[in-house]
């Protein structure tokens, strides 16, 4: 999971730096080879690492050095790379080497930024000239528009690996990771001996579904989505978590994230009163099928939203055992703990609701 992958240019300005002394050794060495094969920068040596804010799983920088043409520091134009860092203990999350040729994949069919190289603790990529959405974007109807139809087209992306669905296995790993990191208190405080009970349910409940299955990004947030402001072009980045799902738990994460705001004073926060209601909700989908060039009929929008709302249970499971476990092996300034407990909390309040109502009961 990450918030932000740029940072306004005034802002950047601000915070930028000279390369820290605790930037990796094989780090350092790979940028100033990058940046020696570049003819415009002045001094390969002398670059400058500005923190991203909104991180919540790597250490992300935007690294740039001053190109010929301003003596002084400031007057010139920058090249810039995006170096990210691997935070500590999220190989429980996901398998890095799966993640990287996802994103290599993903690169070469020109849906992301480049791979520039890797260091043992991270790697560094082109840098996507670009505004990363807030999280009112989200609301803002003619974005909507534009990522329910990109949405369509990374659903539809023929991605290497078997094309099975991962959410259940990765849920049951999550839990019994969960069971191995918490302490009896925290354990009893999430029910967490209950919930390999909740997931069988679930995956029993929604598999007999007629349900589109595709390669989801899993994690759509505001800061996971850039905006060329000039051509209104989306890239979808950061793909930690991609796998082939059902769509429909994919949209129902998105949906979920329009209630967090990680720029936000308490970034933990999540209100659900910002969860996108019934007319909302049918403009995105009707967008996301339209998409392919047919009009679906009402019946087919109807099933979807349906879907739709019954993953969202499958999504608070997912981010409220991730918070569980990121509290105890990460160390990003990031209260998970009540990140978690608002995710599972919103799955108790809203199960009953959920399951026993369709779209054309609202």
């Amino acid at each position: 999971m990450v918030a932000i992958e740029g940072q306004s240019l005034a802002e950047t300005a601000a915070v930028a730096a000279p390369a820290p002394a605790g930037l990796p050794k094989e780090a350092r060495g790979l940028l100033h080879e990058l940046a020696a094969e570049w003819a415009d920068v002045a001094d390969c040596r002398a670059l400058e690492v500005v923190p991203l804010k909104g991180a919540m799983t790597n250490e992300v920088y935007q690294v740039r050095w001053l190109t010929g043409g301003g003596e002084e520091k400031g007057e010139g134009e920058y090249r810039k790379v995006l170096m990210r860092v691997y935070g500590e203990g999220v190989e429980v999350f996901f398998d890095r080497e799966d993640e990287v040729r996802t994103f290599e994949c993903m690169s070469r069919h020109g849906h992301g930024p480049r791979l520039l190289g890797r260091f043992p603790t991270g790697r560094v990529e082109e840098f996507i000239h670009a505004r990363t959405l807030s999280a009112v974007d989200l609301r803002d109807p003619e974005i909507a528009a534009i990522i329910a139809s990109k949405l369509r087209e990374f659903h539809h992306l023929d991605m290497p690996g078997p094309k099975r669905v991962l959410m259940w296995d990765r849920l049951r790993n999550w839990l019994k990771t969960a069971k191995s990191v918490c302490p009896s208190d925290e354990a009893k405080e999430f029910r967490l001996d209950n919930l390999e009970k909740e997931i069988n349910a679930l995956e029993s409940e929604f598999s007999g579904e007629d349900q589109c299955i595709g390669f989801c990004h899993n994690d759509l947030q505001y800061g996971n989505i850039m905006i060329d402001e000039e051509t209104k072009a989306l890239t979808i980045i950061d793909y930690e978590y991609a796998s082939f799902n059902p769509i429909a738990f994919d949209i129902s994460n998105h949906f979920c994230e329009m209630a967090a705001d990680y720029h936000s004073e308490e970034p933990h926060i999540l209100d659900y009163t910002k969860y996108p209601d019934l007319d909302e909700r049918k403009r995105f989908v009707q967008t996301y099928l339209s998409s392919s060039g047919e009009e679906p009929d009402a019946e087919k929008i109807k099933d979807l939203m349906n879907n739709i709302e019954k993953y969202t249970l499958a999504s608070h499971l997912v981010w409220g055992l991730w918070g569980i476990i990121s509290e105890h092996v990460n160390d990003i300034d990031f209260d998970y703990m009540e990140y978690a407990r608002q995710r599972l909390a919103q799955y108790w309040l809203k199960k009953p609701e959920i399951l026993s109502c369709r779209v054309d009961d609202e």
